[in-house]
């Protein structure tokens, strides 16, 4: 089974534009999410996948693989594209903006066997343990069946503790796998209604009955960049574990 890993890179963030080139400790941030995504066991290729050339520009001074694409709104539409032009059994998203993203969670994503007969992805859960994290409208609440298949995803706390009070709390990591039948059922469809509602883009495939099996991993320290003052966190933990390159290329 052949599995490509995508790092999404766009430029034009709205709330931080420009932040895959932004400095941490010497290195521009694609360096560093490449850097940690390269450690993944189960990907074949890694590439980053970007519209911008600045960006490519980037790559190319430190010999980072990279695909041009288009200009796309969502993730799944930059990586369709990508799966038009690389050939493979799965293909997992990695979210341009986690410069210390744990390869074991993109290992995890990608499952045993990946059916070929129909629409499928995976997607990375961890459990919420403070209640401000539950009250975050920007972490994506997850509730699933018994065989882990989503049901629904939602930036309210679900479900809604009104009879009983034993269950956990799931948030959606960045981190998601397709098969290529997936993806262009993506592109080939238009937003569905609770997509619509909640402003979440892979809801899509629940929307439409599509199967997205997900897969707990425990304690799993999500620091993505949003903000200068994330970025600001990023590079005090950094300096703090002393990884921090040794060169100066």
């Amino acid at each position: 089974m052949k599995v490509i890993g995508v790092i999404l890179a766009r430029y034009a963030s709205t709330r931080f534009p420009g932040k895959p080139l932004a400095d941490i400790c010497g290195r521009p941030m694609i360096w560093w999410v490449y850097n940690q995504s390269k450690d993944a066991e189960k990907v074949d290729e890694l590439f980053v996948a970007t519209d911008d050339k600045r960006i490519v520009d980037v790559c190319d001074i430190y010999n980072i693989p990279y695909i041009m694409t288009g200009e796309h709104s969502t993730a799944p539409e930059r990586l369709q594209e990508v799966s038009d032009k690389i050939s493979a059994d799965f293909y997992v998203g990695i979210n341009g903006d986690e410069p210390l993203i744990d390869p074991a969670s993109i290992d995890a994503s990608v499952p045993e066997e990946v059916p070929q007969d129909r629409p499928f992805g995976t997607n990375i859960i961890t459990k919420m343990h403070e209640p401000s994290q539950v009250m975050d409208p920007s972490n994506i609440k997850m509730v699933f069946d018994d065989q882990m298949n989503a049901l629904y995803m939602s930036r309210t706390p679900i479900p809604f503790p009104f009879d009983a009070i034993d269950f956990g709390y799931y948030k959606h990591v960045g981190v998601i796998g397709y098969n290529k039948m997936m993806l262009d059922f993506y592109r080939d469809s238009k937003p569905g209604t609770f997509e619509r509602i909640e402003g979440i883009v892979t809801l899509r495939f629940l929307d439409y009955g599509k199967q997205l099996k997900l897969i707990e991993m425990d304690n799993l320290n999500i620091l993505s960049v949003d903000t200068p003052k994330d970025l600001e966190e990023i590079k005090r933990i950094v300096k703090e574990r002393g990884l921090e390159p040794h060169d100066k290329k």
